[in-house]
C-alpha cells in the first residue's frame, strides 16, 4: 500500500473526544462522524484538509475511551492513514478493525512540519519526505492487517469469507 498526503500534525495524547466529540456519539453514520472530525483539536480541520492527506500525531495518539467512533471519523473524513510516535492500545486495534491504516514512526513528527507532504510505502516500510532526501522507516504492517484494511475493516473482511 501507497499513501501519498498532505499532514496535518497533532501533538501528543489527542484522545478520543478530541478526534469526534462526544456531543456527536449519538450517530454512527460515516458521513455525519466525518463532519466533526478533530472537530476539537482544530474546530477547522474537515474544512482544510482534502481527501487523501494524512494525520500525523504524537505519542499515545486515540488514548480515553474505546469508541470506534474514532477511526471511523478519521476514515470517513477521507484520511489516507494516521502516523504517530505511538497509539493508545484500543485505538490500534480499532484502526484496523474499521478499515483505518496506521502506522508508528517516533521521529517523523519532530522531523517535519505541518503541511509537508509525504510518501507512505506501507510494503517496503518506509516514509519519504517529497522534495528532500528525508526517509523515515515504518514497521510494515502484517499481511492480514492490511487484508484487513484492503477488505475495509473485521465486518466486511469477515463477510468476504
Amino acid at each position: 500500500m501507497i499513501f501519498t498526503g498532505k499532514v496535518w500534525k497533532f501533538g501528543d495524547n489527542i484522545d478520543t473526544d478530541a478526534i469526534i466529540p462526544a456531543r456527536y456519539l449519538n450517530t454512527s453514520d460515516p458521513v455525519q462522524l466525518a463532519a466533526h472530525c478533530m472537530e476539537d483539536a482544530d474546530p477547522d480541520f474537515v474544512k482544510k484538509m482534502k481527501s487523501g492527506d494524512i494525520i500525523l500525531g504524537g505519542e499515545n495518539f486515540g488514548c480515553g475511551s474505546s469508541r470506534e467512533h474514532a477511526p471511523i471519523a478519521i476514515k470517513a473524513s477521507g484520511i489516507s492513514c494516521v502516523v504517530a510516535k505511538s497509539f493508545a492500545r484500543i485505538f490500534y486495534r480499532n484502526a484496523f478493525n474499521m478499515g483505518l491504516p496506521i502506522f508508528e514512526s517516533k521521529e517523523l513528527a519532530d522531523a517535519i512540519a505541518e503541511g509537508k507532504e509525504i510518501t507512505i510505502d506501507s510494503t517496503r516500510g518506509i516514509i519519504t519526505v517529497e522534495g528532500s532526501d528525508q526517509q523515515f522507516a515504518i514497521s510494515p504492517i502484517p499481511p492480514f492487517m492490511e487484508q484487513l484494511i484492503a477488505d475495509g475493516g473485521l465486518m466486511k473482511h469477515i463477510a468476504k469469507k
